[in-house]
């Protein structure tokens, strides 16, 4: 891989130049289903690598007051500043991922995987379960297509994730998103992974 994907750098560039093909413009399909059956609004969510962050919006609209958003790019946080001007600022996280130092009880996983250099996944694994209480949750989409040293997005299979995961989650469900954008129909895993 000749780029390493944690380049403040190159994610500015992405979004200053408008190269941001992953932003759909609302909330994915399979994640909305997925918060929209959330009971607790009191949970500390996370969603690193939020990029524009439409998940947190609609969190936040729907009461999750407890809702932080991380990106080490500044463009997008700015961005969702102006688009949900009540959100805390606070709560509002412009670092890198791997040097956050708080607990979540949920964590969402929206294209933040795939755009990671291959060589860091063990890395995000650990990390999610440093940054999760116990019995807390990892919880999104991963793409399932095969692993080329072009991207991101970096592809990756069910294989690959059970192997990665289970080691400090408990898998939960992992299995073909049914209600996938119709760009990434058949290319998507939803999966609730628990922290052990």
């Amino acid at each position: 891989m000749k780029k390493n994907k944690l380049d403040k750098d190159y994610w500015e560039n992405r979004y200053s130049k408008d190269e941001t093909g992953w932003n759909i413009g609302y909330a994915s399909t399979p994640i909305e289903k997925y918060i929209s059956q959330l009971q607790d609004k009191s949970i500390k969510i996370l969603i690193p690598g939020a990029g524009n962050s439409f998940e947190a919006e609609l969190l936040w609209n729907k009461g999750f007051n407890n809702t932080y958003v991380l990106d080490f790019a500044k463009q997008p946080i700015e961005n969702f500043k102006k688009r949900v001007s009540t959100f805390p600022h606070k709560q509002l996280l412009h670092q890198d991922f791997f040097e956050l130092n708080q607990t979540f009880d949920l964590i969402i996983e929206q294209t933040f995987f795939c755009a990671l250099n291959p060589n860091l996944r063990k890395q995000y694994v650990e990390k999610m379960f440093q940054l999760l209480n116990p019995k807390g949750k990892l919880a999104g989409l991963l793409f399932d297509f095969p692993l080329t040293e072009s991207g991101p997005p970096f592809g990756g299979s069910f294989n690959e994730y059970e192997t990665a995961f289970s080691k400090y989650f408990k898998i939960k469900t992992l299995e073909r998103a049914t209600n996938s954008i119709k760009e990434r129909q058949g290319k998507e895993l939803f999966f609730i992974f628990e922290r052990l």
